[in-house]
């Protein structure tokens, strides 16, 4: 079976073991989910390096313009309220 550029592309994503997180590991083009799934297992584990595998059409995925970090991950150091550290706790809960 070959991949056809018309074909949608799709994101994969290996976990390598349980209790780690989905990694990035490349892209592929597959005419549905199933098949997207079953080639990313073909390509990424081979080895069987994976323990998980998540596939994600590329047109699903929204991304920040780069062009807007200052907005969106402007620094929080004018915003003292997010920094709890201010606050007298009382001695009930002195453990946090």
């Amino acid at each position: 079976m070959s991949s056809s550029p018309d074909w949608p592309l799709w994101e994969v994503f290996v976990r390598a073991r349980a209790g780690l997180d989905h990694k990035h590991c490349g892209s592929l083009h597959a005419p549905d989910a199933a098949l997207a799934l079953q080639l990313a297992r073909e390509v990424y584990t081979r080895r069987q390096e994976g323990a998980s595998l998540w596939v994600v059409r590329s047109s699903d995925i929204t991304a920040s313009d780069p062009g807007d970090k200052d907005m969106l991950f402007d620094p929080a150091a004018d915003k003292v309220y997010r920094h709890p550290s201010f606050y007298e706790l009382p001695d009930a809960v002195d453990h946090m």
